[in-house]
């Protein structure tokens, strides 16, 4: 590639200044009107407001820790692999009776299948949960 020689750099090869004015104009944070975010509530306002609108304020609402409640659920296709290899009551009709509350499960969800019969007691059950275990022979019971 061809040097040129021209170029204003090469004119200003001789100064100490490079064209920025007296020694500090073009060295700390005040050319660009401070570090960071300094300034969006004063002299860079207009900045602010074309492309920082949001920036400022609250969005929202966060509800306390206190008073939110985790549910865990399971789908009724993975109902098979919970009971593998346990001993589960019988009802008088000969099905396995699982009761989730005691295994920690909140909420029974509708996605899966289920081949066999079984008596499913949870606290909370969907509506296709329950038409699910019911098409496979079983019963879906809410527990408390």
């Amino acid at each position: 590639m061809v040097v040129r020689r021209e170029r204003k750099v090469r004119r200003q090869r001789g100064s100490r200044l490079y064209g920025w004015g007296q020694v500090g104009q073009h060295r700390k944070s005040g050319s660009r009107g401070g570090f960071g975010k300094a300034g969006l509530h004063k002299h860079k306002w207009s900045w602010t407001t074309k492309y920082g609108s949001d920036h400022f304020g609250k969005d929202g609402f966060v509800r306390p820790t206190a008073v939110t409640h985790e549910v865990k659920a399971i789908n009724v296709g993975a109902l098979s692999s919970l009971i593998q290899g346990k001993v589960l009551k019988q009802d008088e009709k000969g099905r396995a009776v699982l009761d989730l509350s005691t295994l920690g499960y909140d909420k029974v969800l509708g996605s899966g299948k289920i081949g066999f019969s079984l008596v499913v007691k949870a606290p909370h059950i969907t509506e296709l949960a329950k038409k699910k275990i019911s098409e496979a022979g079983g019963e879906a019971v809410l527990a408390e």
